[in-house]
């Protein structure tokens, strides 16, 4: 069950593989993103001695919150992969022009996990080429639609 799509990501860059990746959360940040106060539109992956951290998501605390702890909502969280997956990552991201890119964040058997995509940047000639095929398609269907008639 998808909680947020990083819509974004797939407009700036072309996806090659994704992964699944576990988060390390606080009790309050679960709570705020189960209420759906969070956006991952402007994060990124980055790996740092071995690890992987997730930079930029914003989670907005609840009101509800505990008054006595200090909330970060923009704190940097770790990511949970399997080792012989990070490796495969440290190998794909070094190469020029890839980046981890958080692409979806979901439910799966109620814990919170994050697809990250490896990514290849676009081109702003590749976007625009790529805006243009999807409104082809979408006049294509609508055609058919409208010739079932």
């Amino acid at each position: 069950m998808s909680i947020t799509v990083n819509k974004k990501a797939f407009h700036d860059y072309f996806v090659e593989d994704k992964y699944e990746a576990g988060i390390v959360l606080e009790g309050w940040e679960v709570k705020a993103i189960r209420a759906g106060r969070m956006n991952i539109k402007e994060s990124y992956v980055i790996i740092k001695n071995g690890e992987l951290f997730l930079i930029g998501m914003h989670i907005s605390p609840l009101t509800t919150a505990s008054t006595h702890n200090k909330h970060d909502p923009t704190r940097t969280r770790k990511l949970l992969l399997h080792a012989n997956e990070i490796s495969k990552l440290i190998g794909k991201v070094e190469r020029t022009g890839y980046a981890l890119v958080p692409l979806d964040l979901h439910f799966l058997r109620g814990r919170i996990k994050l697809e990250i995509g490896l990514a290849k940047g676009k081109k702003q000639h590749d976007k625009r080429a790529s805006e243009l095929e999807k409104d082809s398609k979408r006049e294509a269907q609508r055609a058919m639609k409208e010739h079932q008639r």
